[in-house]
């Protein structure tokens, strides 16, 4: 397995065949040198207007020895990015940049947005064994660091994963961030494997956003049979990704032709709200079916409550409906992102293969961040966008 070479293949490092001949333009000036970089921040939460471009950005370091710094070529925004904008998830965010909580508003701004990354690396750490300099990679970015919406970013080897050689930089910034949410969900929460996927059948609730079109994709290439909801007019979109057969939201409500379907293995639940009430009742009971919603409260009740507080109101909640639907021969999951370098490992060998393909909606310029955040955040999405970094106008 993919994940497996990063620890047993060290010869890996020294017979690897990757061109780096296109990235040698990144390495003219050492981190040793640089203490700022181009950059969009933001000093408060709000809307729009908050988004600020600067050539002043402090320049990342390298704290820790398994650490690599990524010259940014492409960054990919998702609708946490609008959502972290404007605030959501920030008591959380600010404890883990400071988890003794010494100078958390001190290390909150300004604060860098952008979840997905597509670069090369510029510099590793001591006991980074398995990158060198110039590599292409890609990663998602854990919401608590700064993002990809600067020249450059630091992570932890952890969490990077070679390039796909198939994608340019800019449609490999399509994928990480719904990448790893999905792998978290449906492979580490709902418990699918390539292995065990054949003849399931899977339902998305919400299946043309990107987290969706991914599991569709991902879905397909295990041998799963996938059930989708979505939008008339994208219905056609869907199908081309894989999807077995569509539901359209807008023609009534869901619930009653999808109760009219076969029992599914597991649901993937996008949308949230009202869908609890009726989505566990479409799943195979006593069979180990499960539900995995990526709604869940766990954000806003620290937000609203403080972390202790809201911690302990998230895990109430959880252990109550996990107990009601266990009953009933289902099980209730929450599914959360999880950054992940050997998941990302495992989705490049899929996309090198063609089994996956990125699904770009439309690439904006360093320049016109604003608008890039506009776009997302008008929702509707049929595809994933995308910011190019490494051509930026000074």
């Amino acid at each position: 397995m993919a994940a497996l070479k990063r620890v047993v293949d060290s010869r890996w490092l020294f017979h690897r065949d990757i061109s780096r001949t296109s990235a040698s333009r990144f390495f003219k000036t050492s981190s040793s040198c640089r203490t700022v970089m181009p950059a969009w921040v933001i000093d408060k939460y709000g809307g729009n207007d908050v988004l600020r471009f600067t050539k002043d950005a402090r320049f990342p370091i390298i704290n820790y020895p398994n650490e690599v710094i990524v010259k940014v070529c492409a960054a990919g925004l998702n609708p946490i990015d609008v959502s972290m904008r404007g605030g959501y998830g920030a008591s959380t965010m600010s404890m883990k940049r400071d988890p003794l909580n010494l100078k958390q508003k001190e290390n909150e701004f300004p604060l860098i947005l952008g979840r997905d990354v597509s670069g090369v690396i510029m510099e590793c750490g001591l006991d980074v064994k398995y990158f060198r300099e110039r590599d292409e990679v890609w990663a998602a970015i854990p919401p608590w660091k700064h993002g990809s919406l600067a020249e450059f970013v630091v992570l932890s080897a952890n969490e990077v994963s070679l390039k796909p050689k198939s994608l340019s930089h800019a449609e490999a910034a399509a994928i990480p961030y719904v990448a790893t949410t999905t792998w978290s969900a449906l492979v580490n929460t709902g418990g699918l494997t390539k292995d065990n996927c054949a003849k399931k059948r899977v339902l998305i609730l919400g299946g043309s956003g990107g987290v969706g079109t991914f599991a569709i994709q991902m879905l397909k290439a295990w041998g799963a049979h996938v059930t989708v909801t979505c939008s008339q007019n994208a219905e056609r979109f869907v199908r081309g990704l894989g999807a077995d057969h569509v539901v359209d939201y807008t023609a009534g409500p869901v619930d009653v032709p999808l109760a009219a379907l076969d029992k599914f293995d597991l649901v993937l639940d996008n949308v949230g709200g009202s869908t609890e009430r009726w989505a566990l009742n479409l799943l195979k009971p006593w069979s180990g079916a499960k539900y995995v919603t990526l709604v869940t409260p766990f954000l806003q009740n620290t937000d609203a409550l403080g972390i202790a507080d809201g911690m302990m109101k998230t895990a109430a909640t959880v252990a109550s409906k996990a107990l009601k639907y266990l009953v009933k021969g289902v099980h209730y999951r929450w599914g959360f992102f999880a950054p992940s370098g050997p998941a990302l490992d495992e989705i490049r060998e899929m996309v090198d293969a063609g089994q996956i393909h990125a699904v770009v909606e439309e690439t904006f310029t360093f320049a016109q961040v604003p608008q890039a955040f506009a776009k997302v955040e008008n929702g509707h999405a049929r595809g994933k966008t995308v910011v190019q970094i490494d051509k930026w106008d000074t």
